[in-house]
């Protein structure tokens, strides 16, 4: 089961070819909507196109060596390790698609509405929840430094965090801002953290997310609306293997099998 789980990058999800394709669907056909949803929740890549190739030295950030500490110019973007998460492993986890979906379209059973103001108009945003979300959330509070990523706008994502981090298991809160945007995507530079990059993982539906450190990735499948979904309850026991390995890369490898 870990390993299968561990090798999903692998796999293509009929269902889910890129966020904006599932935003589209679900947005009411009226001038606009679709063009300021998509403004608003991130797509990562259009429909088809290829991941980008990873950053060359050229680039704006070079890579760096795996175990070190960032070494960009300015500040890390997360602050300084508290005293409860000393020695723990640092997970980044992405908000849309991979813990809940939301759509401007009217949900009978959304968990949360959250208002969202946009170009002076306020619109509705609808929010499900992905099954098992807080039961998983609450099982990585307890053995990670946590840190919300997306590269949704913060007006959307901060409020839907609220909503959903009932708990407090997010030390901090990353948006697009936060985001390179590298050959047209939004990218999470986990070098820029500030953390050792060989006790770091990020969690994401999306490759090109992580596309400049895919060795630090656990994928998981975009998720929309299935309420029969189970990925993240049998994400908690990778996780919690993963929680006492020394180096990320070495436990991953093991997980993803020959």
């Amino acid at each position: 089961m870990e390993s299968s789980i561990i090798t999903q990058v692998q796999r293509e999800d009929s269902r889910s070819s890129s966020k904006t394709d599932q935003v589209n669907k679900s947005s009411p056909q009226k001038p606009g909507s679709r063009n300021i949803f998509k403004k608003l929740i991130c797509c990562l890549r259009a429909q088809d196109a290829q991941l980008p190739t990873s950053p060359t030295h050229d680039a704006l950030l070079a890579p760096e060596d795996n175990g070190t500490i960032a070494k960009v110019p300015g500040e890390c973007l997360l602050p300084a390790v508290t005293s409860q998460d000393q020695g723990k492993i640092c997970v980044v986890i992405d908000l849309d698609e991979t813990l809940v979906h939301s759509s401007f379209k009217p949900i009978s059973n959304a968990d949360f509405i959250v208002p969202v103001e946009i170009e002076g108009t306020t619109h509705q945003v609808y929010v499900l929840k992905r099954p098992y979300v807080d039961e998983f959330l609450q099982r990585m509070g307890e053995l990670f430094e946590c840190v919300l990523f997306t590269a949704s706008l913060a007006k959307y994502a901060d409020p839907v965090t609220d909503l959903l981090d009932q708990c407090g298991v997010f030390r901090t809160r990353l948006f697009r801002e936060s985001c390179v945007f590298y050959q047209g995507c939004y990218v999470k530079d986990l070098s820029r953290l500030g953390r050792e990059l060989h006790k770091t993982l990020i969690l994401d539906n999306s490759p090109a997310s992580y596309i400049f450190h895919p060795e630090n990735a656990v994928p998981v499948l975009s998720w929309f609306d299935d309420s029969e979904d189970t990925e993240l309850l049998h994400l908690i026991p990778v996780f919690e293997e993963l929680s006492q390995a020394d180096d990320v890369y070495s436990r991953l490898e093991q997980l993803r099998g020959p």
